[in-house]
């Protein structure tokens, strides 16, 4: 009788043991789809996507990100804003000029990706279109 007990809650210790690693997989999981999508929130505006292809080459000067964007310093101050606080891009100042730089470079490999999706499905678009 003593040793079915004692069976009985080392199979209970075991389930309990595989649900708690079940839960902790199923929380890492939930974690991971939370940070892709903040960082896909943070590329949700052309502006910002514009932006991080900007600083594909490298660091760049607000000045220089804004002259070849265009637009007001106080909009591009918000959308650098949105990129900092999701640290998909670093700041550094020197002098009174503050510099942008991405803070990983998979980050150009991402959009890069997300372009060929584009195209491939844009070309099976218009191959429907052609056949109407």
């Amino acid at each position: 009788m003593r040793a079915r007990i004692a069976d009985y809650n080392d199979a209970i210790a075991q389930m309990r043991m595989y649900n708690s690693k079940r839960q902790t997989e199923i929380a890492r999981r939930d974690a991971l789809r939370r940070f892709k999508a903040e960082v896909f929130q943070a590329l949700a505006h052309p502006t910002r996507i514009h932006i991080v292809e900007c600083l594909r080459s490298g660091e760049l000067p607000v000045s220089a990100i804004l002259e070849r964007i265009g637009g007001e310093a106080a909009n591009m101050s918000q959308h650098l804003a949105v990129l900092r606080s999701k640290q998909l891009v670093i700041n550094r100042k020197e002098g009174n000029q503050v510099f942008y730089s991405l803070r990983d470079p998979l980050l150009i490999e991402v959009l890069d990706a997300m372009r060929r999706y584009f195209q491939a499905h844009l070309k099976e678009s218009l191959a429907m279109l052609k056949e109407l």
